[in-house]
């Protein structure tokens, strides 16, 4: 995820929320590049023109040395089963998508889901169960590395559900203010400190006026 230095990863009225540099760019893409599958938010896709692809030939070429697939799994988290149908990831057809929801999505959504879509799992009644579908993408489609890429909804689905082993953080050189500016786990949340995810830094840098921190999750003392 790529934030402001005061912890937005978009404006209040969601107009801007691609900010990060160049090379930001570069550094998802390169961890695309390591992931058998990429997931995203339905808001997320229906609000970027994003196709959640590994990019350019450079980058799939990294893939295939690291005995990945050329071109990775895309994964679609929604709860309601509400996505664009116009969306720009949609409208590539180099991998297979896949579409995670609840049984709350109508007959009337799944039909078209199923219409956009390679393979939609319903995976819970009113809100999806991670560790369940996280399990059957591993099992069906042979995912053991997910990079997810937000929104903060489903980001803070992950941290709650203790899903999240590692958090690559770009911090970049802004400020969007305001108390409705989504962050990078919006949602339910913790509501006690001794329940919060724990991470520790594991490496940090900085190019130009960016930072770039990896977390890795805190484990439990035996």
């Amino acid at each position: 995820m790529a934030m402001t230095a005061d912890g937005k990863i978009a404006t209040a009225n969601r107009a801007v929320s691609s900010f990060g540099s160049a090379r930001d760019h570069e550094h998802l893409l390169a961890l695309r590049a390591t992931a058998d599958a990429v997931m995203a938010g339905a808001r997320t896709v229906d609000l970027n023109p994003i196709n959640l692809g590994p990019g350019a030939a450079r980058f799939r070429r990294r893939r295939l040395k690291r005995g990945l697939a050329e071109y990775n799994l895309r994964v679609i988290v929604s709860g309601s089963g509400s996505i664009n149908p116009d969306a720009e990831v949609f409208k590539q057809r180099f991998s297979p998508i896949i579409v995670l929801t609840t049984a709350r999505a109508s007959k009337a959504k799944l039909q078209l889901l199923r219409a956009l879509a390679d393979e939609v799992k319903i995976c819970g009644q009113r809100e999806i169960n991670f560790p369940f579908a996280l399990r059957w993408l591993n099992r069906k489609w042979k995912v053991h590395r997910l990079l997810c890429e937000g929104g903060g909804e489903l980001n803070d689905a992950l941290f709650r559900a203790g899903l999240v082993d590692e958090l690559h953080l770009t911090v970049c050189p802004n400020i969007f203010g305001g108390r409705d500016a989504p962050t990078i786990a919006d949602g339910v949340g913790f509501r006690r400190l001794k329940d919060a995810a724990q991470f520790q830094l594991k490496s940090s840098r900085r190019v130009g006026d960016e930072m770039f921190l990896v977390f890795e999750r805190r484990r439990a003392m035996r």
